[in-house]
């Protein structure tokens, strides 16, 4: 039996900024001094509307800001040639970095742990003096090379989850020393600059940070932090009850698998960040919920996430899922992250591997990326949705002046029991067209093809254009009601998404 739903489009709706086109996450910052990875963003600013793109290593040895000298007695050396390079390039497609500040310049570090394949060093510096003068000199050298105005509207965000010690080899407290050795360094070029943290897995570390801050006049100005839905999170946010409240992913974990081998630690890895566990199936809204509570006054941004199964019509479900929940929350909500030319496991390039990318290592569009496009299509005003109550299978609609699109999503969390589902939707109005486009097993599925041309691991052009035209989504006119309304028949399979697109 079809389940069904009312949409109201005689009404304007409620406001609903398009908040997943803030940002954007990418791999390590020399990644994009490559022509491939450049041409991947670009197009995904041009088809997505990304506006500013985040990533690790800005301060990493392969940047060459800090370089070691030769001799004991020599000063290191400092450019930022390849930042500028970096930076340069963003500006002239129409982006902005949202500036992650980390990791540790060996030649500064006071130990040697490092994290991922490219060795980002995470450890605290070896004299305070030095890590301030570094961060001064590279955010005036900023407002130098692009204005004072152009880097007011940049954020400097202060490491990657330091609750992590994979990725920060201190202690909360380390951290905020480390938080407010470099915000004093951002606002001693000027004042106006946007600086905050604490970039925390979890979502932990908010309400302890802005405690510090406010204790010591220490200036933030927005909240950033990380979720996936495979975190753990209820415990670890202390909404398991009392007790039960951690400090992020399981440390032990993480060096057990590190020991295991390269390739059985990227299958636990896989497990731990990017499968989705028994969550309930809205503990990405719930912890948002809380975060911005903790946030209060602060602007809220999430700096990672994503949905898991990242090659499949999984993530566009879940992905419609997450974004219909989380209206409200967020100024800013990064998915992590664009492209599968992803190196900190080393770059496997395999053209399905499950990574983390919106496109593969030749820029095939997966699922994910096509919902974001059709998702750019789609107004800024979302109408009110009435009818029956079901467990996955929901619909979101969105607005402007000239068409309606309708989000048609069956979404669980994948260890439960999903069907395909059947959808009677009508929608309020007189429409002169109407398309529908489906994201399913079927439909924009380019891992179908490879998998069926016998996964080859270095395709060929034709095999990848093959591939390429898998993953277009097509609109297809239907049949256009005669009366006040238009009944949308839908016939959602498994973790599959349908958009309707009515013109007014």
């Amino acid at each position: 039996m079809a389940v069904k739903y009312f949409v109201d489009a005689g009404k304007e709706g409620r406001e609903y900024p398009h908040y997943w086109e803030k940002c954007v996450g990418s791999c390590h910052a020399s990644t994009l001094l490559r022509e491939d990875v450049r041409n991947q963003i670009r197009r995904a600013h041009e088809e997505i509307g990304f506006e500013y793109i985040r990533f690790h290593g800005l301060l990493n040895d392969d940047m060459s800001v800090v370089i070691a000298p030769m001799m004991p007695f020599e000063e290191p050396q400092i450019s930022f040639f390849n930042i500028d390079c970096v930076f340069d390039f963003l500006l002239e497609i129409g982006m902005k970095p949202f500036v992650e500040l980390g990791f540790m310049p060996e030649a500064y570090a006071s130990g040697t742990s490092t994290c991922f394949h490219y060795k980002g060093n995470v450890t605290m510096p070896k004299e305070d003096g030095k890590w301030q003068w570094l961060i001064k000199e590279l955010v005036q050298h900023l407002v130098d090379r692009y204005g004072l105005e152009e880097i007011q509207s940049w954020f400097f965000e202060v490491w990657n989850e330091p609750n992590l010690r994979f990725f920060f080899d201190g202690t909360m407290e380390d951290y905020f020393h480390l938080y407010e050795m470099t915000a004093r360094a951002v606002k001693e070029v000027d004042v106006s600059l946007k600086v905050g943290g604490p970039a925390t897995s979890n979502n932990m570390w908010i309400p302890e940070l802005k405690k510090f801050c406010h204790e010591n006049n220490v200036p933030l100005d927005f909240i950033s932090t990380h979720h996936y839905p495979s975190d753990d999170p209820l415990s670890r946010a202390g909404m398991n009850g009392p007790g039960t409240k951690g400090s992020g992913m399981d440390e032990n974990v993480i060096k057990q698998a590190m020991e295991m081998g390269p390739e059985k630690f990227k299958e636990i890895m896989q497990q731990v960040i990017g499968g989705e566990n028994n969550n309930p199936r809205d503990i990405l809204a719930r912890l948002t919920k809380k975060a911005k509570e903790e946030a209060g006054e602060l602007p809220l941004y999430y700096t990672e996430w994503n949905a898991g199964h990242f090659d499949t019509n999984y993530a566009a479900a879940a992905i419609t899922q997450i974004f219909a929940y989380n209206e409200g929350l967020v100024e800013g909500y990064s998915y992590w992250c664009i492209s599968d030319i992803f190196e900190e496991l080393g770059l496997h390039g395999l053209p399905f591997n499950n990574e983390f990318g919106l496109v593969n290592v030749y820029g095939i569009r997966k699922p994910s990326y096509r919902l974001f496009e059709a998702l750019r299509q789609a107004g800024t005003k979302r109408l009110e949705v009435s009818g029956e109550q079901h467990r996955t299978a929901e619909v979101m609609a969105l607005s402007d002046d000239k068409e309606i699109m309708v989000f048609a999503y069956n979404h669980d969390i994948e260890e439960r029991n999903i069907e395909a589902q059947d959808m009677e939707i009508t929608v309020s109005g007189k429409y002169t067209s109407v398309q529908k486009a489906v994201i399913d097993s079927d439909h924009c599925n380019p891992l179908a093809v490879w998998e069926a041309q016998g996964k080859p691991a270095y395709p060929t052009k034709e095999q990848l254009a093959e591939m390429e035209e898998a993953s277009k989504l097509i609109f297809e006119d239907i049949p256009v009601s005669n009366g006040e309304s238009q009944i949308l028949l839908c016939h959602a399979e498994k973790e599959s998404v349908t958009i309707y697109r009515l013109k007014k």
